[in-house]
C-alpha cells in the first residue's frame, strides 16, 4: 500500500511539472496563424516561411520577449484559431471588416492596400470593375476578395472560390476563369512570375490590412499596439516593407 501510495506521489508531481513547463512554454511563445500562400506577405522559402507579415510577427515577438511560432492553415481557418485559443494572433495581409470584428478584435493598421484585378494578358474586354459584369471571377476563399465580390453582387458574374491565391492564377492561365480579385502585392508577384497575367490598373477597393487577437484580449492588443507603434516611430516597419516591395 506505501508503495501504491509512493507511486501515486510521483506522478502526481510528475504530471504538476509537466503542467508547469507546459504554462512556461505557452508564455514564451507568440503563435501566429497565418496562411503562407500570400506572397511578400507570407510564403515559404524552401522550407521556411517568410515575408513581410512574419518579419514584423517577428518583431513583435521580439519587444513582447517570446519566440515566434507560425502556424500555416488555411485562410478560412485563421480566425477560428484565434477564437479557440490555439492561436494567439492571426497575421495574413488580413483586412479589417465588420463581419470579422464580430468575431475577434484588431490592431491598429499597419498598411494600407487595394484589391486588384488581373485577367490573361490576350483579355481586350476587361479594363476596370466595371468590366466585370457577367464574367467568371476567382478569389481565395474567406479573403476580402471574396467577401467584396459576393457583396458588390456584380450583375451575371460568377463566382469561383480557391482554397489557394494561386489556385485562382492557375485557373486564369488555362482560361478557365476571366478574372481574378485579389490583393495588390500578390497580383504583381503572381504577375511578375506569370507573363501571361496582366494586372488592371483600376483597383477594386482599398482596404487596411491589421492583426487579429482574441476577442476581449485586451492585454495582448495593447502590448501588440504598443510593438506596432514603435517599429513605424523607428522606421523599422518602413525597412521591411522595403526590402520586399521596395520602390
Amino acid at each position: 500500500m506505501k508503495n501504491t501510495f509512493k507511486l501515486f506521489a510521483i506522478l502526481a508531481a510528475a504530471l504538476m511539472l509537466a503542467g508547469m513547463f507546459a504554462g512556461c512554454s505557452e508564455s514564451d511563445t507568440l503563435v501566429m496563424a497565418t496562411n503562407a500562400e500570400f506572397p511578400p506577405y507570407e510564403y515559404y522559402d524552401g522550407d521556411k516561411i517568410v515575408g513581410i507579415d512574419v518579419e514584423i510577427a517577428e518583431a513583435i515577438a521580439e519587444k513582447l520577449g517570446r519566440k515566434l511560432v507560425i502556424e500555416d492553415i488555411a485562410f478560412d481557418s485563421i480566425i477560428p484559431a484565434v477564437q479557440s485559443g490555439k492561436a494567439d494572433m492571426g497575421v495574413a495581409g488580413m483586412t479589417i471588416t465588420a463581419d470579422r470584428l464580430q468575431n475577434v478584435d484588431f490592431s491598429d493598421t499597419y498598411v494600407t492596400a487595394s484589391q486588384v484585378i488581373i485577367v490573361h494578358k490576350d483579355n481586350t474586354d476587361i479594363n476596370s470593375p466595371d468590366d466585370l459584369v457577367g464574367k467568371t471571377i476567382g478569389v481565395q476563399l474567406g479573403t476580402t476578395g471574396d467577401i467584396y465580390a459576393e457583396d458588390e453582387d456584380i450583375e451575371g458574374a460568377t463566382l469561383e472560390r480557391y482554397n489557394k491565391g494561386f489556385e485562382a492564377v492557375q485557373a486564369l492561365q488555362q482560361k478557365k476563369i476571366d478574372a481574378v480579385i485579389i490583393d495588390d502585392q500578390p497580383a504583381k508577384y503572381f504577375a511578375e512570375q506569370n507573363p501571361d497575367i496582366k494586372v488592371i490598373d483600376e483597383p477594386f477597393t482599398v482596404e487596411d490590412y491589421a492583426i487579429a487577437v482574441k476577442k476581449g484580449n485586451t492585454e495582448l492588443l495593447k502590448k501588440i499596439n504598443d510593438a506596432i507603434r514603435e517599429l513605424k516611430a523607428s522606421g523599422k516597419l518602413q525597412e521591411i516593407f522595403d526590402k520586399y516591395i521596395g520602390d
